[in-house]
């Protein structure tokens, strides 16, 4: 596969053929690398090497599964086209996966070591849910290995690690007071593995797709924060970039569910909402293709990106007293108050000035 000399972003027509066979156009392959240039704020100049590399590579994926509900599998499963599914997925080969492989027992577990044998230090690894260390990792065990031995072996010996989903990056709910199995993330299990964490419960599709097209055009993971986040996704709290943050700057709160306030939008963080402390793109990327989002669609942010969410964002419809940034340590009320007085002495100075403006016509 190689572009057209004449025109970079000119697919050859064998290349073109073989999208449009699996339902992806032109126009929506080229929307897709625009999305993908923009999302990791790379120039429109990356626009063509996106491109190529995705349709030029074919690396090895194996994807893991340990403690976990398979939400990350099913977000993948449901994302619309042209994105994992029809074009990532397509260009990768994916040699294993427990949820959607054909293979069973002794055949699907040769096709998993295959890779890690053949392809050391070539192959990516997705890990979805969280790897029990108590009693030596027997609460979760496929194909009579421990997950915890698997995972030491199998992300020991990747390219890149992957873990999608909370539970996989900071141990999630199976990690909650009094996590009873030990349950850890994979970074933790597996300290010498590259790991690049993408929470969320369950992780946001389009954070792993631009995750692999970074690392396909680049060559390296995109950057994270201390926490191994990629900063393209988590770089922004979910506050910073909410539809209703301009209800939170009115002191406009919702003070119960249905009542006029909720249903005209407002700000949710009095009925628990944990946006202005949690790190995420929720609001610029969303769900369901790009539709919408826990709080667009009426219910509180809880936190699900950030470490030991459960204790520590708790309880869901209880608001945090003290989230240090910029100004929301004071309670919502103190901050209503003050800008509603704010704003009505702004009001009556624009009365007394529209009231002068006219008399001082006048005298003149």
């Amino acid at each position: 596969m190689k572009f057209m000399s004449d025109d970079p972003l000119q697919i050859a027509p064998d290349v073109m053929e073989s999208l449009e066979k699996k339902g992806v156009s032109r126009r929506d392959f080229m929307k897709w690398c625009t999305g993908m240039a923009a999302m990791l704020a790379l120039p429109s100049s990356f626009i063509p090497k996106i491109a190529e590399a995705v349709l030029a590579q074919k690396p090895y994926l194996v994807w893991l599964e340990y403690q976990d509900c398979a939400g990350d599998s099913e977000a993948l499963l449901r994302a619309t086209a042209p994105t994992v599914g029809q074009i990532v997925l397509d260009i990768l080969s994916v040699e294993y996966h427990e949820t959607i492989m054909a293979p069973s027992g002794h055949m699907a577990e040769k096709s998993l070591m295959d890779v890690v044998e053949n392809q050391k230090g070539k192959y990516f690894v997705v890990v979805e849910g969280s790897i029990p260390m108590k009693d030596n990792g027997v609460y979760c065990c496929i194909g009579g290995r421990s997950a915890l031995d698997l995972a030491r072996e199998v992300c020991g010996n990747a390219a890149a690690t992957i873990a999608v989903g909370t539970c996989a990056t900071h141990g999630g709910i199976p990690a909650a007071h009094p996590n009873p199995t030990g349950a850890v993330g994979v970074k933790e299990a597996v300290p010498n593995a590259t790991v690049i964490n993408i929470p969320g419960c369950p992780m946001n599709v389009e954070n792993l797709t631009a995750t692999i097209v970074h690392y396909l055009t680049l060559g390296r993971l995109p950057q994270t924060d201390n926490l191994g986040r990629p900063l393209f996704a988590f770089g922004k709290r979910i506050h910073d970039n909410c539809e209703r943050r301009g209800h939170f700057d009115a002191g406009q709160f919702v003070r119960e569910w249905g009542d006029a306030g909720h249903r005209q939008g407002w700000c949710l963080y009095e009925m628990g909402c944990k946006g202005p402390a949690t790190f995420h793109n929720c609001p610029t990327v969303k769900y369901n293709g790009g539709t919408s989002w826990p709080v667009q669609a009426g219910h509180g942010c809880f936190g699900c990106s950030e470490p030991h969410f459960w204790d520590t964002m708790g309880p869901v419809y209880k608001r945090l007293p003290n989230v240090p940034g910029f100004g929301v340590e004071k309670t919502a009320d103190k901050i209503g108050a003050g800008l509603a007085a704010a704003t009505a002495a702004g009001l009556v100075l624009h009365g007394i000035g529209r009231a002068i403006s006219p008399k001082k016509k006048d005298e003149e």
